[in-house]
């Protein structure tokens, strides 16, 4: 005989939830009223990724599984990086001797003419910034 007192563990699948239903646990969780498993313990929800199937389907946040992080850096990633920075530093190279060379040829020192023309451009564009218009 079974006891009136002692609730009886009925085994339910997503079916038997109602798309109202859904929604309301979906809406708690996303709220922050609930988290997942407190929304399936007090709902008496039995499966573990059903909430996180709901909120996917019904929820208006991103529950997308994030990507994991990859493994570090392969060694061939590494050897194709260090040659890339070995032909920028060599290209860096190439382009500081042909200022040295076009400094010599015209008499003109680019590099000091440069930094400041540059920094008046600046200080101009913010005082520009700074002026209220009217």
């Amino acid at each position: 005989m079974e006891n009136s007192n002692v609730s009886s563990y009925v085994k339910r699948s997503q079916k038997d939830y109602s798309l109202a239903f859904k929604l309301q646990v979906v809406n708690e969780v996303e709220k922050g009223l609930l988290n997942q498993d407190q929304a399936q313990r007090k709902y008496g929800i039995q499966g573990n990724s059903t909430i996180l199937i709901w909120l996917r389907k019904h929820g208006s946040l991103d529950w997308s599984p994030k990507k994991k992080m990859g493994k570090p850096t392969s060694n061939k990633q590494i050897r194709e990086l260090e040659k890339r920075i070995q032909r920028l530093e060599a290209e860096k190279e190439i382009l500081n001797r042909a200022i040295d060379i076009a400094d010599d040829m015209l008499s003109t020192d680019i590099r000091k003419k440069y930094v400041p023309l540059s920094q008046k451009a600046s200080e101009s564009q913010q005082g520009e910034e700074d002026t209220p218009s009217a």
